[in-house]
């Protein structure tokens, strides 16, 4: 391509607070519409906002995280536009003096080098309202607004324009979805709204610096629809270009069903937001002492959690991958792990058995019975030899269905392994006797005949066998038969 593509993304983050960012109503999603609402959140006159402190912890917490610069002072100011889910017809965030500044996250994309992602600022603000026009119980030519929403607390990442693919974009919002649900500030949930994200999109010739007319892309309900859109404007805007056309500077709506952009109106430029800081809110001041304070209490990020479970536990790269994207995940398997010898097995199991069993029964890890205890119980079993790999399963589904530990499952179910040479031994020699035929397709050379053996053993045995000592029995047996 002769245009090299300039990507920024704007990041809104719904934080997980009881109560809205200037008032006492409750942010709890799904709410009778219009039922969480105050003076306060409608901007009635004589009413007055007061900053909820948890929001200001938390917006330490994400700056911390992502290496950004705190202000010692940051402005609170009135972001003035007319819509009608707004009520109070401006919206209190941040602008000339923001909370956090530059900072990065590095995005790595698998074959290719890491690249440095650089953020501009993070600021904190109130969310606006909903505007509901194409649901179904919505009449024709008409709109509702729900206000429900009004004054949540946002914290919005702003990302230097530094991204020069879409799935640069798609790696950075996967990683700071992670770090935001380490940090315990967002559950991350973009249907319910609690991650949002425009993008800024620009194209210039390859080997220049001048950056081009940028167009801004909204509506993305999930990290793919970013990715999708991005490419779909990438090539909307080189068509243009190589035409002889101009971009002109507009706001575009994603429309995830026909996987196109469509305007939505020409892009506003800051000024004509008229900013100016709140009269109602006093500069916010941080000092050292408080940043500290929020410092010691960040939990272990997942880049630290990943390094440690490799080298703590001796686990493969793509292992300690899988079971730190989930900070839930990777706390089963590190309480699971600390209760067995073979920390791989862990890995395994619950890589696969439990997480497609999640996915299959629709349910998270604080609703399944199957504890980490109770998992550690269930591999020792198999360790020690006291079931066999297709008895385990049984088990494990058992445990999943009734909570029972895994060692009651064994018993009242008889799943003991048999273990006995002696009676492994009597077994054996009895499925050679009843198959000459196939003893002797063996002896000519034939080893897959051995399989058909150790089914009929385990058939016989109903899978309690130890299939290591079935195996070498029986090779043993069929050796002396050879000669």
């Amino acid at each position: 391509m002769y245009y090299e593509p300039v990507i920024g993304l704007e990041v809104h983050i719904q934080l997980n607070t009881d109560t809205k960012i200037f008032c006492s109503c409750s942010t709890l999603f799904g709410a009778v519409p219009n039922s969480q609402v105050c003076p306060v959140c409608l901007g009635m006159p004589g009413s007055l906002p007061v900053l909820n402190r948890k929001v200001m912890e938390y917006a330490v917490r994400l700056s911390l995280a992502t290496g950004c610069k705190i202000n010692n002072t940051s402005i609170l100011a009135r972001k003035n536009y007319f819509y009608p889910d707004l009520p109070k017809s401006y919206q209190i965030s941040q602008f000339e003096e923001p909370f956090a500044e530059h900072g990065e996250l590095v995005v790595k994309i698998e074959g290719q080098p890491s690249r440095r992602i650089g953020i501009t600022r993070i600021h904190m603000e109130e969310d606006a309202g909903k505007s509901l026009h194409a649901e179904s119980f919505v009449g024709k030519d008409e709109s509702l607004v729900d206000v429900n929403r009004c004054g949540v607390p946002l914290l919005e990442v702003v990302s230097d324009p530094d991204f020069r693919t879409p799935q640069e974009a798609y790696e950075y919002l996967v990683h700071l979805r992670q770090i935001v649900v380490y940090l315990g500030i967002c559950d991350g949930n973009m249907e319910e709204g609690s991650l949002r994200c425009d993008a800024n999109v620009s194209l210039r010739p390859i080997g220049t610096t001048t950056l081009g007319t940028k167009t801004e892309l909204k509506n993305m309900n999930s990290f793919r629809a970013v990715e999708k859109a991005l490419e779909y404007e990438i090539h909307r805007q080189e068509m243009i270009l190589e035409n002889g056309g101009v971009i002109e500077q507009q706001t575009l709506l994603w429309d995830a069903n026909r996987n196109v952009a469509e305007s939505m109106r020409t892009k506003e430029y800051s000024h004509d937001y008229r900013y100016f800081p709140d009269p109602d809110l006093a500069p916010i001041s941080m000092t050292a002492g408080d940043i500290e304070q929020v410092r010691a209490n960040i939990p272990e990020l997942p880049e630290a959690k990943r390094e440690r479970f490799m080298r703590q536990f001796s686990l493969p790269e793509y292992d300690a991958q899988v079971l730190t994207e989930s900070p839930k995940v990777a706390e089963y398997f590190e309480q699971t792990a600390l209760r067995v010898k073979d920390k791989k097995a862990a890995s395994n199991w619950i890589m696969g058995n439990l997480l497609r069993s999640l996915k299959e029964r629709n349910e998270h890890l604080h609703q399944l019975k199957l504890t980490p205890a109770f998992l550690a119980e269930l591999l020792t079993l198999i360790e020690q030899g006291t079931i066999s790999g297709s008895s385990a399963k049984e088990v494990f589904e058992e445990c999943l269905d009734s909570g029972k530990s895994p060692t009651l499952i064994v018993e009242e179910k008889g799943l003991l392994q048999i273990s006995d040479l002696d009676a492994i031994e009597q077994i054996v020699s009895s499925i050679i006797e009843k198959n000459p035929r196939d003893v002797q397709d063996y002896l000519n050379g034939n080893e897959k005949v051995l399989g058909f053996f150790i089914g009929q053993i385990m058939r016989a045995t109903q899978g309690k066998a130890n299939p290591k000592l079935v195996n070498s029995i029986l090779r043993k047996k069929l050796a002396l038969l050879s000669k």
